[in-house]
């Protein structure tokens, strides 16, 4: 009897056949390219947000400086130093340890009432003069009354606080930024201190409290 001989199907030598290997290496090909993909997109994040972080840094170093300069400042004269020749103080800072005769001049008369000066009456010639601000600070109040004659109230990073009355031509509102020096308004007489003619009346306050201006400025 002839053995049968078991015919085995031989592969098609034309056809391509996929090796093991072949699926992985697709998938890891995938995963390298979205894998650059991410630390591209990163990386693009990151600059913006470095970017972003210099600018605010750099705006805030801005208003740190602005600050700084604020706090050293000191105090100067609410007018022109050309004018300080031609000054006249009309009404002092009413001070209890002062001498009679200065108390006396810080007194205010009004329909025969008196009352005590808080600051410092002045006047140049009794003609409108330029007034400036004595800080750098913010305008945080702006009062109009023809009677007491308006008054600016600016605050200054340092604690203090100035008050300019019995101005016109008023050149700030409130809000507003003003640098040491810049002019605020122009000076007017009113009729709370008529006998003062035009002059400016000028306030300092340390913390809430008045305070003599004389003790910071030599009128």
């Amino acid at each position: 009897m002839r053995e049968e001989k078991q015919i085995k199907a031989s592969p098609n030598k034309n056809g391509w056949q996929k090796k093991p290997w072949f699926w992985p290496s697709v998938y890891a090909a995938i995963a390298v390219v979205l894998i650059g993909l991410i630390f591209s997109y990163n990386a693009l994040m990151g600059d913006e947000e470095e970017t972003e972080v210099v600018q605010d840094g750099t705006a805030s170093e801005d208003s740190t400086v602005i600050e700084t300069n604020a706090r050293t400042e000191n105090l100067m004269y609410p007018f022109s130093e050309e004018a300080l020749d031609s000054l006249e103080v009309l009404q002092d800072f009413y001070d209890v340890t002062a001498d009679a005769e200065t108390r006396e001049k810080a007194l205010l008369v009004f329909n025969q009432t008196f009352s005590t000066s808080s600051g410092v009456s002045l006047s140049v010639n009794n003609e409108p003069f330029e007034v400036l601000a004595a800080l750098s600070g913010e305008v945080t109040e702006v009062k109009l009354d023809e009677f007491t004659g308006n008054e600016i109230v600016l605050t200054h990073p340092n604690g203090m606080e100035t008050r300019y009355s019995s101005v016109s031509d008023i050149l700030v509102k409130q809000g507003d930024t003003v640098t040491q020096g810049q002019p605020l308004a122009t000076t007017i007489e009113n009729e709370w201190n008529p006998t003062a003619g035009i002059h400016l009346h000028f306030e300092v306050l340390q913390d809430g409290e008045h305070v003599n201006p004389r003790n910071f400025l030599a009128f």
